[in-house]
């Protein structure tokens, strides 16, 4: 009999060692839910990074006066190709005047995360009258 004592475990053994899996259960069930939000963060990000490029692309064939006129008709609205992504994402997009012969083409996608909150990636060019210039690409 006093051997069977010697090989249990006492309650504050118990108690301790389901204090430690419960906590290892929810460690893990956090690490997996951040690696969930990293995920969304980047398919996101991919995704209206594509918008933009698309949206980039079409502006580029346009000419300066085309361009122009877009610009002086306060259009911002980017329309997005029906799709999966089309319901998740809004686009927009702002002209303004750098000089006389360079304009900036600054594109705004926007889009709520996993994590429920509102996310947003720029993609900001400058276009010269002899044509593209530069690529900058910021997210908030």
């Amino acid at each position: 009999m006093k051997n069977a004592r010697a090989n249990a475990f006492t309650i504050v053994e118990v108690m301790v060692a389901s204090g430690v899996l419960v906590f290892g259960i929810i460690s893990a069930i956090t690490t997996s839910q951040r690696g969930l939000q990293a995920l969304d963060t980047a398919r996101n990000l991919t995704a209206a990074s594509q918008i933009m490029q698309s949206e980039m692309e079409r502006v580029r064939l346009l000419g300066w006066a085309q361009l122009q006129a877009l610009q002086d008709s306060g259009n911002t609205a980017v329309t997005l190709v029906p799709g999966a992504d089309a319901g998740r994402f809004s686009c927009t997009r702002e002209i303004t005047n750098v000089k006389a012969d360079m304009k900036q083409i600054t594109l705004t996608a926007s889009w709520r995360g996993y994590d429920g909150r509102d996310h947003t990636a720029r993609l900001i060019t400058r276009y010269g009258k002899s044509g593209l210039n530069d690529y900058f690409y910021t997210t908030h």
